[in-house]
């Protein structure tokens, strides 16, 4: 009875469209304006009237580290500093980069002058950050798995990386030397990098459990579940940390802060819009890394919605409808945010007003609409916003009003946030090949 069921529902839907291949002719089209229910694709408007919106920015700051995915263990790195004109200075392969099977999902990582990466047959390298020549490099692949694992990250702290990885272990090396330290088995893979404070490595696995290990020698110290997720996008978040906060995104669209010393709950949310019309829409994941700024959370789920709330009580201090798989990125009273749509926006941090929106390319082939068109960041410095893509372009945008400053064409797509350090942007492109520009 389902099955025959379900084939009238699909020729409900098939055979109507069929009409003019069949050679009928089309009934005319009813009166009136045609609007597409399936359509995520909502326009945003600046809601500044008279004008634009008067941006002011802190200065550019010098950062000597990038020591976790996000930056710091906030993921709050507001307005940054490189170079005036940014040149290539040197190129290094990483390994094994995106295939059908595996993914490059890890960001680069930057402490003590080297910089860290993970490859898709998890084999963990180190380059010194100035000239890219390699350090060490170590196979944490486990005998008894196979070599391709989607997923996983990388985290520094007190002369230890830390990684999370697609055969569900988190794995500690020696930062000088790649020297294993320890090996710690949990619930199931993760494909978001570990976020570290204070003697604590916090990991989130792709069954939406959260684990506290302790940074010394693994043992866990607390685990909290989320409700389990079938279906998700592809990648990985990181839990953000600050003081004794940590604010932990599940695939499920849940947002919850626990305490880091024990892992109990402060406060959860939910981040999903209520009006849900398809299927790609149902995936209320939260992707993106959530943002701790000044007793804020700022944080954005892939199911049209945008929150920020008081760090303490969970209170919403505002919400917009606007959808996302990158970080937001915080600067001074601005907030930053890619959306589903391919969208760069600017909003008021303290209010959530939509401030300025600039249209990025959707597609590689626009007459006909084919290739959809990934971008990553955005990460501001030195009154830039840049941004990447998987179609091999980089760009930069003013952060005070959208305009598009200039673009720089790669050997290949990026699908991972740039990271900065030492007034270097560094990309790692889908091809596993690790650029440093200044």
């Amino acid at each position: 009875m389902m099955r025959r069921l379900a084939w009238v529902v699909v020729m409900s839907l098939v055979l109507p469209g069929c009409a003019n291949w069949l050679g009928e002719k089309e009934a005319p089209p009813l009166p009136g304006k045609r609007i597409s229910v399936l359509s995520r694709e909502k326009i945003l408007e600046p809601e500044i009237k008279g004008g634009a919106a008067e941006i002011r920015l802190p200065p550019p700051e010098p950062n000597d580290d990038w020591p976790q995915a996000g930056g710091y263990a906030n993921h709050a790195m507001h307005h940054m500093e490189v170079g005036d004109r940014l040149d290539r200075v040197w190129r290094s392969g990483v390994g094994t980069g995106s295939s059908k099977r595996a993914k490059l999902l890890a960001q680069p990582v930057i402490a003590d002058g080297l910089i860290f990466t993970l490859d898709s047959d998890t084999e963990v390298r180190a380059f010194d950050v100035r000239t890219g020549k390699t350090a060490w490099k170590a196979n944490i692949t486990p005998k008894s798995e196979g070599d391709t694992f989607s997923g996983g990250g990388i985290a520094y702290e007190d002369g230890q990386i830390f990684i999370s990885t697609g055969f569900a272990q988190v794995v500690a090396l020696d930062a000088r030397t790649g020297q294993l330290r320890w090996r710690q088995t949990l619930s199931g893979p993760m494909r978001g990098a570990p976020t570290v404070r204070g003697g604590r490595v916090v990991v989130v696995t792709v069954d939406n459990q959260t684990h506290c290990l302790a940074a010394e020698d693994g043992a866990v110290q607390w685990t909290h579940q989320g409700i389990a997720e079938v279906a998700s996008v592809l990648g990985g978040n990181s839990p953000a940390i600050d003081g004794n906060m940590v604010v932990v995104p599940y695939s499920s669209g849940e947002l919850f802060a626990l305490r880091l010393e024990n892992g109990s709950v402060v406060w959860q949310d939910q981040l999903a819009a209520v009006r849900r019309t398809e299927s790609v829409g149902a995936l209320i994941a939260i992707r993106g890394r959530p943002v701790i700024d000044r007793n804020r959370v700022y944080a954005i789920g892939h199911a049209d919605m945008t929150v920020a709330l008081d760090l303490r009580t969970g209170r919403r201090l505002w919400e917009r409808e606007i959808g996302g798989i990158q970080s937001p990125w915080i600067v001074g009273d601005y907030l930053y945010v890619i959306t589903n749509n391919n969208e760069v926006s600017a909003l008021d941090a303290k209010t959530g007003r939509l401030l300025w929106v600039t249209q990025l390319q959707m597609w590689k082939d626009m007459e006909d609409r084919e290739g959809r068109i990934i971008w990553t960041g955005p990460v501001v410095a030195s009154d830039r916003l840049i941004v990447a893509s998987s179609h091999g372009k980089l760009l930069s945008l003013s952060p005070y009003t959208g305009e598009v400053l200039g673009s720089l064409s790669i050997s290949d797509g990026v699908s991972i946030s740039p990271a900065v350090a030492l007034g270097t942007l560094f990309f790692l492109t889908d091809d596993a090949d690790l650029v440093a520009y200044h």
